[in-house]
């Protein structure tokens, strides 16, 4: 496959996976949402359906990685690192454009949220007590761009995402990839998007499960940037966790394939 495929690709599939992904969080968490309220069952699984939706539109164009730590895994597997600049560039492009169609698609489900009353309430309140100790305030909606920690530990919090993004990228490499080893195949595609599904129930509520470098800053950047009234910070200082965290994990994942399963 050529670069500019890659990239094409890469940016469409990965654009998809965080519209739908950022979507179904939006869908959740807003005011005035029809979904409001559907709990962490509707967020995980939407999340699993985003990534099988964005693997099989993409996966004949770039091998649908959609994950820098997934690129890196499949790179260390195969010691190809020739593209791995095209993969990076097109998941966080498309992160961001996937992020922003996120924004248009709830904007008014946005704005009736952060002017809510109760919610300038809150969140002034919370601002206060974030003073207090010291801790960033997050803002309200943060949650629909990008991920944070329940319990700010680093190392715990840094752990969890090793952890969940190994389990991904080993099952990207044991079972997903297609027989020439860029990408998923057609029923790795299902089985891979049931894993986050599982990851999301099993190992998401310590810090969101962001298992994805380019899921996490690309959509915080958007959320940096975007207009929206209220919004708070985007806790930058928490920001360099759910990108070391996967790298490290898909790197492990790939140590553990080349020794247990070459």
């Amino acid at each position: 496959m050529s670069s500019s495929d890659i990239f094409i690709g890469e940016t469409i599939g990965t654009a998809v996976l965080i519209l739908l992904g950022a979507g179904v969080v939006a869908a959740v968490v807003l005011k005035r949402s029809k979904a409001q309220n559907a709990g962490w069952l509707a967020i995980t699984f939407g999340w699993g359906f985003a990534v099988m939706t964005a693997v099989y539109m993409t996966g004949t164009l770039s091998g649908a990685h959609l994950n820098p730590a997934v690129t890196v895994g499949i790179a260390i597997k195969d010691g190809d690192w020739g593209n791995v600049p095209v993969y990076f560039a097109g998941q966080l492009l498309g992160a961001m454009i996937g992020a922003a169609l996120a924004w248009v698609a709830y904007y008014g489900q946005f704005r009736a949220h952060l002017t809510d009353p109760e919610i300038v309430a809150a969140k002034s309140e919370h601002a206060g007590l974030v003073d207090q100790k010291t801790e960033p305030d997050a803002g309200p909606v943060l949650g629909v761009f990008a991920t944070g920690p329940e319990i700010r530990n680093v190392w715990q919090n840094l752990a969890t995402e090793i952890i969940g993004t190994l389990v991904l990228v080993l099952a990207v490499l044991a079972f997903g990839l297609n027989d020439d080893g860029k990408g998923l195949g057609t029923l790795g595609g299902l089985i891979v998007a049931l894993t986050v599904v599982s990851i999301g129930l099993s190992l998401g509520g310590p810090t969101g499960y962001a298992i994805n470098p380019a899921r996490d800053l690309g959509p915080r950047i958007v959320h940096a940037l975007l207009p929206l009234p209220n919004k708070g910070g985007s806790d930058w200082g928490y920001a360099w966790i759910p990108v070391v965290g996967p790298l490290i994990g898909g790197a492990l994942a790939a140590g553990i394939y080349n020794l247990a399963f070459v």
